[in-house]
């Protein structure tokens, strides 16, 4: 109905605090306690609107006590696509690393400095599992190194381990924005365009690269095991995290018969697991 009437977008949030962090491939869940917003221009007659939705509910459901609230707000006039980069701040990860948004100042120039500007693509460091991934790579001896960068986002993990001394990186994602994003990040840092080619997963070259990223899900994860085994090299690193702590046993059963696994590391719920190619 919030489309019917005109609406640019549709929002569903939860309305308790009941979080889905893994929705099934394929379905699209909802809470038991959701707010559905609609997103209308400024011009758009919201009185029409608001006795247009309210007549709507009460013809599908007849039952006057199940009718939602329903109400209306004006919002600030500001440009909202771009509202999030005034809390947007530098961060450090371990003793080296700064990810700085690439519209303010470096707080230390000396340092090794990662410019983002994550467009419409994930990863920011604001998250756990980002986090946890650049505190890793910062703790590395990435020199001369060959990395993938599988759903790499806005590209953060592996032009991070780039400016760590990382030779070269294959960033993989199946969202062609993601794609787009890092190779604009990469631009942004002054590296060359040689250091760094980017695929579709269908696309990826046959390599054995000498460390692997995944900062996505469980289920992905558990299904791209045996992909991993083949792009890294005996020896090779694995870095995975997109993963809530309860999550561990699933991982280390799936990945133990090809790596040696070693324990989760926890920030916030959230972990990060390392292993070693047999």
């Amino acid at each position: 109905m919030l489309l019917e009437a005109g609406c640019a977008a549709v929002t569903f949030q939860d309305a308790e605090d009941n979080p889905i962090f893994e929705p099934d491939l394929g379905t699209t869940p909802l809470w038991q306690s959701t707010v559905v917003t609609g997103l209308f221009s400024a011009e758009h007659d919201l009185e029409a609107t608001l006795s247009y939705i309210r007549s709507g509910l009460s013809i599908l459901l007849p039952d006057e006590q199940q009718i939602p609230q329903v109400c209306a707000e004006i919002l600030e006039d500001k440009d909202w696509e771009r509202a999030w980069m005034d809390t947007y701040h530098p961060m450090q990860f371990g003793q080296r690393l700064w990810v700085c948004p690439s519209w303010r100042d470096v707080p230390d120039p000396t340092a090794v400095n990662l410019l983002l500007d994550p467009g419409l693509a994930f990863g920011t460091g604001t998250h756990p599992t980002t986090a946890l991934c650049l505190e890793w790579l910062d703790t590395q001896k990435l020199e001369g190194l060959q990395v993938i960068d599988y759903g790499c986002g806005s590209g953060i993990l592996g032009i991070a381990a780039l400016l760590l001394g990382a030779e070269t990186v294959i960033a993989v994602d199946i969202d062609q924005q993601a794609l787009m994003a890092t190779r604009d990040n990469l631009s942004r840092n002054q590296l060359p365009d040689s250091k760094l080619t980017a695929y579709l997963p269908e696309q990826v070259p046959e390599l054995q690269a000498d460390l692997l990223i995944a900062n996505i899900l469980a289920g992905p994860l558990v299904q791209l095991k045996r992909v991993f085994a083949q792009l890294l090299k005996p020896g090779g690193k694995l870095l995975l995290s997109g993963l809530l702590n309860h999550q561990a046993t699933e991982i280390h059963q799936a990945y133990s018969d090809s790596f040696i696994v070693d324990e989760p590391v926890e920030k916030d719920n959230w972990i990060r697991i390392t292993a070693t190619r047999r």
